[in-house]
């Protein structure tokens, strides 16, 4: 049976903190590059998304029929109206 040693306490401890800190300057290197690149490849998706849709061009998917895309809703939305408003006042 083993038992736990106050040197092996320090020496985890060291490890643990040791890890942290080289983890937090790795992050402050690598994070910053990863996150450009995210970002520019969501740029390019949408980029490319934006250009593969034709806002009012007819698309063909034969060449007897056309299909007319539109953005635009005609009809505004509706809002709710749920009750009327009362306003309250304190009498003392």
């Amino acid at each position: 049976m083993q038992t736990a040693s106050f040197s092996g306490f320090i020496k985890t401890l060291f490890y643990i903190i040791a890890f942290y800190y080289i983890f937090k300057f790795l992050a402050r290197l690598f994070l910053p590059l990863l996150v450009k690149k995210v970002v520019e490849k969501a740029g390019q998706n949408f980029q490319q998304q934006y250009q593969s849709r034709s806002y009012g061009n007819p698309t063909t998917s034969n060449e007897d029929e056309m299909v007319y895309t539109t953005t635009k809703n005609s009809k505004p939305r509706e809002t709710k109206k749920v009750g009327e408003y009362v306003d309250y006042e304190e009498i003392d």
